[in-house]
């Protein structure tokens, strides 16, 4: 009885001590729901707007924001990504709401992709990726493609992992409307 007890507490030992470690040191500086979205103070580009170089968390408040990590500008997904979140930027507007998206890209980068895709909000420059792995979005020079909703007060109430471009931005309307009827 002692050996197969013995047996069983090493067989848990080992899972917890080789399986969980992993998972518990990914999510050290994950960013968690319902606590304060990690701020930031990065350039970048809005053709609505193009005084304005520099855009922090704090630009936003007061706001519904939906932030967005992508790899790179004129690829293809990021493109459709892109050009989706447009297509219901309107909507998003009218329920209070901005879109930003932030990539590795610099602002000369931005500034044609916004002019060739027609985009009407802001997209930020991460270049050194500090922001994008403040918020677990960084993949060896690239940011990936996550998606944060935060709400007016700064804090994130919602995240996408790993996000497929097609329909996300439909999808994030949807989320945006049932957040927005929960914290009125």
């Amino acid at each position: 009885m002692k050996r197969r007890q013995i047996i069983k507490s090493f067989i848990l030992f080992s899972c917890i001590f080789f399986l969980k470690p992993s998972r518990l040191f990914a999510n050290i500086n994950s960013v968690r729901l319902r606590q304060k979205a990690p701020d930031f103070f990065l350039s970048g580009f809005n053709k609505n707007n193009p005084s304005q170089k520099k855009w922090s968390l704090d630009d936003f408040s007061g706001k519904w924001l939906i932030l967005y990590f992508y790899p790179k500008d004129f690829s293809s997904g990021c493109t459709l990504q892109a050009k989706a979140f447009q297509d219901n930027l309107y909507k998003f507007k009218k329920l209070n709401s901005s879109v930003v998206g932030i990539s590795a890209d610099n602002g000369e980068e931005h500034e044609s992709f916004c002019t060739s895709a027609k985009l009407g909000y802001t997209l930020l420059s991460d270049t050194t990726g500090e922001i994008s792995k403040s918020y677990d979005s960084w993949f060896d020079h690239y940011s990936k493609r996550n998606t944060f909703l935060i709400n007016p007060k700064g804090i994130v109430v919602y995240k996408w992992i790993g996000v497929r471009p097609i329909g996300h931005a439909q999808e994030v309307l949807e989320e945006l409307i049932k957040q927005k009827k929960k914290y009125a």
